[in-house]
């Protein structure tokens, strides 16, 4: 859901005090709740990843509903997604099919991951791979696959935060002191930080309420609201077109209202390769293990295909920015800041401001929450300390999880977006790699686990160099997601050409190593454990936090 963008541009002089009012009344309020977080569904022995990285692994429907929400629909989500309409026109629209392809998909496989999960304990994905394919290479390989992608997801979320910001005045613009012009997102994250460290998963999941709330609240109002301010949808729609047919400095058309017969390859395989790649990022299965049954993982993917409608509505306001002529100040990331400073009363805005800035605490907590249960299982203990407790882990999780959020604030501050939103784009491309390792083990063991590392190193490789290979007007390297396809000849997603040769890759190299005889490895999982669920024998709720916390437990 990312568009290269330049630098945050200067936002207006003055500051909006009454938006601004409205905006910390909502922080601070969500603030409180963070802390008084870690006193929700309190348990005695807390000490342990399953408690505090997966919320106890004990969220029912709703609150599953709204964690997944949160955690998939971000704050950059909000910006981007819009701010690609207004920037090209239809092409911005991937982000629904998208999203609407991917319940289907994980429909199938999730139920699989949260009852083998339960079964033996497993927090994050390359638990489940190493458990499976009895391999720490391959499993540290989709770690750190989850970590490089993860770290530039969180740093987005900060773009969403410093574009309300610029737009409500407060930090004075980029010629200010760079500590009064960055003190409020300072704080912010400090605050993020503490109640994440104290709290854990527990944190977000009860933030989500508020900040889903919120951004139902404002798109209602905004697709109703602002079409009534412009002449109607007819109006909004005919001066879009007029706007998106405009040459740019390339001499070709800003973008379409409508696809072209020439851009449907690359809209189509956009739209598919990022829906086979959304629920592989560590903080969507994060969410998922933190439910207390598969069938809880069943309904959340039939109820929430609801978030998709309302990023269509969400996606239309990038068409209302361009029939309001809204001023970006040379940054489509401003577009739908602007659009609701512009046309809603100063109190309302707060509150639409109020609803992007907690759409970044949420997932990002949750990011940083997953980045650390990688670490510290797949890092630390597999590799630094396997002999830690759950004690141990607990500790080290929380340690990484300020780490982690300190390197993306560090990140952000010190270097242009535009890096930002590139290694972005490369970790759809790279997370995609992890597929066949995950989903494939979730459904057969035949995969060798020598040739899904090969296949993942290969499709590792050609995405990145492929994406290195593209420019734009502004950027000569990692200008865009899309490329020439190798035999095709027409421009598609670099990551789901990867992910076809990763997949090539690993059969062909399985077909081989199993005719050589090639040393499997040891998988400690049944048959049985794939369907398991609360209430059968053996499942890891059912035992004391001490065993569910340990990889392998029955």
């Amino acid at each position: 859901m990312t568009n290269p963008s330049t630098a945050l541009a200067a936002g207006p002089q003055g500051v909006d005090g009454v938006a601004l009012a409205v905006f910390v009344f909502f922080f601070l309020a969500v603030t409180v709740m963070g802390f008084l977080a870690a006193r929700w569904r309190r348990v005695e022995h807390s000490a342990n990843l399953d408690e505090w990285g997966l919320g106890g692994r004990s969220f029912g429907t709703w609150i599953t509903w709204f964690l997944l929400g949160g955690d998939l629909y971000t704050a950059y989500t909000f910006v981007a997604v819009p701010a690609a309409i207004y920037s090209a026109g239809a092409a911005g629209f991937f982000a629904v099919p998208y999203t609407i392809l991917v319940y289907p998909l994980i429909f199938t496989f999730l139920p699989r991951l949260w009852s083998v999960s339960h079964r033996h304990g497993y927090v994050t994905t390359s638990d489940f791979v190493r458990g499976r394919f009895g391999s720490k290479g391959l499993s540290l390989a989709v770690a750190l696959t989850g970590l490089l992608a993860t770290m530039p997801y969180i740093a987005l979320q900060l773009v969403g935060i410093q574009a309300v910001l610029d737009v409500m005045g407060v930090g004075g613009g980029e010629h200010a002191n760079w500590f009064v012009k960055d003190l409020p997102l300072l704080i912010a994250f400090a605050v993020l930080a503490a109640y994440t460290y104290s709290s854990g998963l527990r944190a977000p999941a009860l933030i989500a309420f508020v900040k889903d709330g919120l951004i139902y609240l404002v798109i209602a109002v905004a697709i109703i609201y602002i079409p009534l301010k412009l002449g109607g949808f007819g109006e909004i729609f005919h001066s879009a077109g007029k706007a998106l047919a405009q040459t740019g400095p390339t001499g070709k058309p800003r973008g379409e209202l409508a696809s072209g017969p020439n851009a449907q390859w690359a809209y189509a395989t956009l739209a598919l390769g990022s829906a086979l790649a959304l629920f592989m990022y560590p903080h969507s299965i994060t969410a998922t293990l933190s439910s207390r049954s598969r069938n809880v993982i069943r309904r959340n993917t039939t109820i929430l295909p609801i978030y998709s409608l309302m990023l269509g509505f969400l996606a239309l306001l990038g068409f209302m920015a361009l029939k309001a002529g809204t001023d970006t100040h040379g940054n489509a990331q401003l577009a739908i800041p602007q659009l609701f400073a512009d046309m809603f009363p100063s109190w309302f805005a707060g509150v639409a401001f109020a609803a992007i800035g907690i759409g970044a605490l949420v997932p990002a907590a949750i990011m940083s929450i997953a980045a650390a249960n990688l670490f510290t299982r797949n890092v630390y203990k597999d590799f630094l300390k396997p002999t830690a407790t759950p004690e141990q882990e607990h500790k080290v999780a929380k340690l990484v999880s300020l780490l982690v959020k300190v390197g993306a604030l560090i990140f952000v501050l010190t270097m242009d977006k535009t890096v930002a939103i590139n290694f972005q784009l490369l970790g759809g491309i790279w997370i995609l790699q992890t597929m066949p390792a995950l989903v494939g083990g979730l459904f057969t063991r035949w995969f060798h686990r020598w040739a899904l590392l090969a296949g993942w190193a290969i499709g590792m490789l050609y995405g990145t160099l492929a994406a290195y290979g593209v420019a734009s007007p502004t950027q000569k390297h990692f200008g865009g997601s899309n490329a020439e396809i190798p035999g095709i000849g027409e421009i598609g997603y670099i990551g789901l050409t990867a992910f076809v040769l990763n997949v090539v890759v690993t059969v062909v190299l399985t077909l081989v190593l199993k005719a050589l005889k090639a040393p499997e490895g040891v998988d400690e999982t049944a048959p049985g454990d794939y369907t398991a669920d609360i209430g059968d024998d053996g499942v890891t709720a059912d035992l004391p936090p001490a065993t569910a916390g340990a990889p392998g437990g029955h």
